[in-house]
């Protein structure tokens, strides 16, 4: 068994850098902060043990510059990089170059993320593995006669997918025959260009699903779940809301889809903390495996409210080298919980991002209410990056009183000074179909077509 990590640099922003840094300092660990010009008067900045300035606003310039990060680490002597999410957090790359120069990186070894952030790949892997895929290619398509095969086989719709893409891009719905060339042609040339990588697969589209996901954790000998999160709430294929447990699984799916991960993560050699994502069809009540995040997860809060296990910390005990010394029996799921993300975007401008500064914050509170966030009065949210400025999670004893009182904490936040999603998020959790569990990936778009928001 190995003594915990001396100190870690923290390669990232905004509240998942505070979120490492307040793990760091629970364990003993120095966190050293690597911060942009734009984030110099930030929270985590003023927390961290220490920090370092990579480099100006722009984020390929400091949280994606590779060689500077690696110079820091190198130049506070640490013994880890903990990327969170996002930026490099899987950038297989990067992994590498951190083994290359002797420092740890937070999460599986660059080999590992390489393979399952191909999801051609990671699907190949889950087949062989026995977990169910979207019926679909077996691999790479690049010839319109091959999509054409696959369509006499599966049928429409079709969706064409990035091998590349992430966070809801590279993706496109192919309704009919007619399209289907102009459609592959114009998705490789998007990939190629947004990913640097054409390949593309292309599998059946359903057409009411859930997203749903499962949280795992592995020491590289025992993988353990952490059960599912159920994230079907999203907007342009970006998480809104996301809740665990699931509201509709049944205990048989719920158990079916747990071990799919498990064995999933057990076939690659998986460790530290990742998440295996499914869809479930409201139509069959089947799910599929689609892609695995090599990560931790913006969402991951929602699984501890329910578990009572500090993810991040798990996170950098494994990277110590330290052995679970938690069993499958010992993770109990209790009650629910619910989180929103809360964005500067003006929900009735289309969401359009709203930086500025922040003339006044205040948070929600109470029993069961957890709100993640760097932002504070007078605080200026940059530009440049991601509108997430929180995350406000409830717990509750069951479902009902999760969003009782994420309703009520949702009323209690206030921001002035810029637009924040709050008030949408108020709307989509009453909203009958999402208090009856009666929704699907497109249920948000819906909404906001018909402007009942």
């Amino acid at each position: 068994m190995s003594d915990l990590l001396g100190s870690v640099l923290i390669a990232n922003r905004g509240e998942i850098a505070l979120r490492v840094i307040r793990a760091c300092k629970e364990l003993g660990i120095r966190s050293v902060l690597a911060y942009s010009e734009a984030d110099a008067n930030s929270l985590p900045v003023r927390l961290a043990d220490e920090t370092v300035c990579i480099g100006p606003a722009q984020a390929r310039l400091s949280y994606q510059n590779q060689q500077a990060l690696i110079s820091a680490a190198k130049a506070f002597k640490v013994d880890a990089i903990h990327p969170g999410y996002g930026f490099l957090a899987e950038n297989p790359e990067f992994a590498k170059y951190c083994e290359s120069e002797g420092i740890t990186f937070v999460g599986p070894a660059s080999e590992i993320i390489q393979k399952m952030g191909d999801k051609i790949q990671a699907r190949k892997i889950a087949k062989a593995a026995g977990v169910s895929t979207i019926p679909g290619s077996a691999g790479e398509v690049s010839e319109l006669h091959a999509a054409m095969e696959i369509a006499d086989e599966v049928g429409f719709p079709l969706l064409i997918k990035a091998s590349a893409g992430g966070g809801g891009r590279g993706m496109r719905v192919v309704y009919e025959r007619e399209s289907l060339a102009r459609d592959l042609a114009e998705i490789m040339a998007e990939a190629d260009a947004a990913f640097g990588n054409p390949a593309v697969y292309i599998e059946r589209y359903l057409t009411d699903i859930r997203h749903i996901e499962v949280q795992v954790i592995s020491d590289g000998i025992k993988t353990l779940h952490f059960g599912e999160r159920d994230c079907t709430a999203q907007r342009r294929n970006q998480k809104l809301v996301e809740e665990a447990p699931s509201p509709v699984l049944t205990d048989e799916v719920r158990r079916r889809m747990c071990e799919a991960a498990v064995q999933l993560c057990e076939a690659v050699k998986y460790k530290n903390a990742g998440t295996i994502e499914f869809v479930y069809d409201n139509i069959s009540k089947e799910f599929y495996f689609i892609e695995m995040n090599t990560r931790i997860q913006v969402e991951h809060p929602v699984t501890e409210m329910v578990t009572g296990v500090d993810l991040i910390k798990l996170q950098l005990q494994i990277a110590s080298g330290m052995p679970l010394t938690l069993d499958q029996s010992d993770i109990q799921i209790r009650g629910h919980a619910i989180e929103c993300r809360i964005n500067a975007e003006d929900p009735k401008q289309n969401f359009m991002p709203s930086p500025g500064k922040v003339e006044y914050f205040r948070a929600p509170g109470g029993f069961g209410v957890r709100m993640d966030s760097h932002i504070e009065s007078d605080y200026v949210i940059p530009p440049y990056y991601d509108s997430m400025v929180g995350k406000l999670i409830c717990w509750g004893n069951n479902r009902e009183e999760a969003i009782m009182r994420m309703s009520r904490a949702l009323k209690e936040i206030e921001v002035q000074g810029i637009k924040t999603t709050a008030d949408f998020h108020y709307f989509l959790l009453n909203h009958p179909s999402f208090l009856d569990g009666e929704i699907n990936t497109s249920f948000v778009a819906k909404l906001l077509d018909a402007k009942e928001f």
